[in-house]
């Protein structure tokens, strides 16, 4: 795999095709498990092993998969990566473990991951499987994590509440109180899904409006001649 190649796989995986505000898959992780940006980075990250690891595996075995067993071959592979990444999460972060919730073995069934594997590992060689299934659950964890941010900012006042649950008590005093405690600040409309809906909502503008910006941009640079190109990217 050249460089050209790795850099387009990251760039669609995390921009170009992110699966929570382009493709909009895997919604009911995204709208429940980003009421804050711990609970949010989390299943993030615990998606993002499970594609690089199915990834690369569904594509080490695809010549040898019939056409007819594709499906459950891969989802068997999913699931039992799903289950390992359940009992490590079970035995060393439990708390956060309970947290999540039945949304870890849910990871089984998200239509990122399944359908990566189809459209993807399925077609491709191992490294760009492997490359393309952990980007693609770093793009989706992004989006977590801004819309975790915004959701806890706006209804709680806090940034990184939880993050005890992953590293300990004493990581309580990691927590950020934009608004100070003392004051009980809570705005229910932002914690509860309406908010989730709201805060994607502007999420999915908001790419919208950079890629609009980008586009015509590019559109301008491609009418100057080459002389005005030089100066235009001088300026800038």
């Amino acid at each position: 795999m050249t460089w050209n190649e790795a850099k387009d796989i990251i760039y669609n995986s995390i921009w170009k095709q992110n699966q929570g505000v382009v493709a909009i898959l895997g919604m009911c992780p995204v709208l429940v498990m980003s009421s804050n940006i711990i609970n949010g980075v989390s299943l993030g990250l615990a998606t993002s092993i499970v594609m690089l690891i199915s990834g690369a595996a569904i594509a080490a075995i695809r010549e040898f998969v019939p056409n007819e067993l594709r499906a459950p071959i891969f989802i068997l592979i999913i699931a039992a990566l799903v289950t390992m990444v359940d009992l490590l999460m079970n035995s060393y972060v439990h708390e956060l473990y309970l947290v999540l919730g039945i949304f870890i073995p849910l990871i089984t069934t998200n239509c990122i991951v399944l359908a990566r594997a189809e459209a993807f590992a399925s077609k491709s060689p191992v490294a760009h499987s492997a490359l393309d299934g952990f980007f693609m659950g770093l793009g989706l964890t992004l989006v977590l994590a801004v819309l975790g941010a915004m959701r806890e900012l706006v209804g709680k006042g806090t940034l990184l509440s939880g993050i005890d649950l992953v590293f300990g008590a004493s990581a309580k005093a990691w927590v950020i109180h934009v608004v100070p405690a003392e004051y009980n600040y809570q705005f229910l409309l932002a914690i509860l899904p309406p908010g989730a809906f709201i805060g994607l909502g502007f999420l999915i503008a908001g790419k919208q409006a950079l890629d609009r910006r980008a586009e015509a941009k590019a559109k301008m640079l491609a009418k100057l001649t080459p002389r005005e190109d030089q100066l235009a990217l001088t300026h800038e």
